[in-house]
């Protein structure tokens, strides 16, 4: 996934211009991460190429997505896939820091696949470690971005590794959050658990549901249950 654009079935992502690029995981938390009822309005932290926003508003009839994006050309390159596709009236991009982000009404879901690594050396170029080290964004300012902006019945959609996701799970304990549910992926049946997803909420829940979604089968075909999650989106599925 690292061509300078990637075809969905209903819109493209050009990427050439971001550090980022488009990965399988960032595919999985936007077709997976479940949407509020009705007409909602969501945040997307960190939009990167635009994907997440793209892929949440192909699922929701009735949606309204910020997209905010810190890097200038990620920004750029978002703001012309999505004047691009289907979604231009439905999504907004936002040239900005989420760290001094203020709504004037509030979401009911934010969604985010944030820098992540904490303590590995930084990335050669300064978009690269922008887009892929915590110091840009420290889990306490994306929980207090969060609580600024979140309606009081809405929800957080996280993608980390598995240490960092348990980490930033352990921050927003500590800052009256609930975990409400956890996604862990693996390539294959056996193999070790790479990512999560992590869903949070300031609702207190009883107990927190853990799902794992396998992508490949032992044969490196993809796995029946990934297909069904992919497939109002990918062109072979």
């Amino acid at each position: 996934m690292s061509n300078s654009y990637f075809r969905f079935k209903q819109f493209n992502i050009d990427q050439g211009l971001c550090a980022m690029k488009v990965t399988t995981d960032a595919c999985i938390l936007g077709s997976w991460t479940p949407l509020p009822q009705g007409p909602a309005r969501v945040l997307d932290i960190g939009t990167g190429t635009g994907l997440l926003a793209l892929m949440l508003a192909q699922r929701g009839q009735a949606i309204y997505i910020d997209a905010i994006e810190i890097e200038g050309q990620a920004a750029s390159q978002a703001a012309e896939n999505i004047a691009n596709s289907f979604a231009a009236e439905n999504i907004k991009v936002l040239h900005g820091d989420v760290k001094t982000y203020a709504a004037s009404v509030p979401y009911n879901l934010i969604v985010s696949n944030p820098p992540f690594f904490v303590k590995s050396l930084h990335s050669h170029g300064a978009e690269k470690t922008l887009a892929r080290h915590t110091a840009s964004l420290p889990f306490e300012d994306l929980l207090a971005a969060c609580d600024r902006n979140l309606a009081p019945e809405g929800y957080v959609s996280v993608l980390l590794p598995t240490t960092e996701s348990g980490h930033l799970r352990e921050i927003a304990t500590a800052r009256g959050w609930s975990t409400i549910q956890i996604l862990s992926i693996q390539h294959q049946p056996h193999s070790e658990v790479k990512r999560q997803v992590t869903l949070l909420s300031k609702i207190p829940v009883a107990a927190v549901l853990e799902e794992i979604l396998v992508i490949y089968n032992e044969g490196k075909t993809y796995s029946a249950q990934f297909k069904k999650l992919m497939q109002q989106f990918y062109l072979d599925f």
